[in-house]
C-alpha cells in the first residue's frame, strides 16, 4: 500500500488516504503507527468495518479497556463503546451519551491505567453530521509561558469519572462507582512512545488539582482551560458516514457538539489502554 498524507492542521492531524485498514501487513501498520505518534489525530475515510475488524486494529495499538457502562458495550465485542442516540428492540438507550453535547475530555483520564488512544468509527452519521472537536495539548504545553510551566511542575491533578457523568452523561449504578473512583495523576504527562510533554487535566473530568487550596486550584486550571483551547490549538471535524478517527489520549482532549436527535446516529468507539509493561505510564 501507498499511503498519501494530508495535514489537518499545520501542527495537529493527519487525512491518510490509499490504506485498508481491515487488511494490513506489518510494515504498513508500522507506518501508520509512527504516523499517529507524529500527527496525534489520524482521520480515515469511507470505512466499512465490521466489528471484528475494529477491534483488530485497534489491538494492534496495545490493550483494549472494557468500559465500565457494560450496559452501552457491543454484546458481540465488549471491547466496543456504542455512542448512539438509537434505542434497542425493548425502548433502551442502544449507547452512551445520546444527542447532547459534551464538553473537552479524555477518555479514560480517570483510570489508574489511563488511555493512549482511542478509535471511533462513524458507523452511521446523520446528515447534519455534528462536529468533534480535538485539542493539541502538546502544542500547548510547549507554548506555555515559562512561569506556567514552573508553576505547574510537580502537580497532580484528581479526575473523577462521577464530575463528568454530573455535567454530560446519566448517573452510574453502585458497582460503576465503586469501579472508578477518583485518581491523581501528573498534571503533564509525558508520552509513553514520543517522550513529548502535554497537559493532562480538562474541564469535564478534572475538578481540582491535589494538595491546592480550592480558590488557587481553580484559578490554576482555569487557565490552562482556557490557555489550551485556542484556536491555533483545535482542529475541527465534520463527520461524514464511514469516518474513522484514531486519536492520542496521551496529548490530546476532545469534546463533541450536540446534534439533530431527529436523525439516528450510531458511532462505535474502542479504548487502547497505555503501556502495561512501563511501571509508571506518564
Amino acid at each position: 500500500m501507498t499511503i498519501t498524507v494530508r495535514k489537518l492542521t499545520p501542527t495537529l492531524g493527519a487525512e491518510l488516504n490509499g490504506v485498508d485498514i481491515s487488511n494490513l501487513d506489518e510494515a504498513t501498520f508500522q507506518e501508520i503507527r509512527q504516523l499517529w505518534i507524529e500527527h496525534e489525530l489520524l482521520l480515515f475515510r469511507g470505512l466499512e468495518l465490521t466489528e471484528a475488524e475494529l477491534v483488530e486494529f485497534s489491538r494492534r495499538f496495545g490493550a483494549l479497556e472494557i468500559h465500565v457502562r457494560a450496559e452501552y458495550l457491543s454484546e458481540e465485542h465488549p471491547e466496543i463503546l456504542l455512542v448512539s442516540n438509537m434505542k434497542k428492540a425493548d425502548g433502551t438507550p442502544l449507547g452512551i451519551l445520546s444527542e447532547r453535547d459534551v464538553g473537552w475530555h479524555h477518555d479514560q483520564i480517570y483510570l489508574p491505567r489511563p488511555a493512549v488512544g482511542s478509535f471511533l468509527h462513524g458507523a452511521k452519521v446523520p446528515p447534519s453530521g455534528g462536529c468533534t472537536y480535538f485539542a493539541d495539548l502538546a502544542g500547548a504545553y510547549d507554548a506555555l509561558p515559562v512561569r506556567l510551566k514552573t508553576a505547574i511542575e510537580g502537580l497532580k491533578a484528581v479526575h473523577s469519572y462521577e464530575y463528568f457523568n454530573g455535567q454530560y452523561s446519566v448517573p452510574t449504578n453502585k458497582t460503576q462507582k465503586e469501579r472508578t473512583p477518583e485518581v491523581e495523576h501528573p498534571l503533564v504527562r509525558t508520552h509513553p512512545y514520543s517522550g513529548r510533554k502535554a497537559l493532562y487535566v480538562d474541564q469535564g473530568m478534572t475538578p481540582r488539582i491535589a494538595g491546592l487550596a480550592e480558590d488557587e486550584s481553580r484559578a490554576l486550571l482555569q487557565g490552562l482551560f482556557e490557555f489550551s483551547v485556542r484556536p491555533e490549538f483545535v482542529y475541527r471535524h465534520d463527520w461524514r458516514p464511514g469516518d474513522g478517527l484514531l486519536w492520542d489520549n496521551a496529548s490530546t482532549m476532545h469534546r463533541r457538539d450536540p446534534f439533530d436527535p431527529q436523525h439516528e446516529r450510531l458511532m462505535k468507539r474502542t479504548t487502547i489502554l497505555s503501556p502495561g509493561e512501563l511501571a509508571v505510564p506518564f
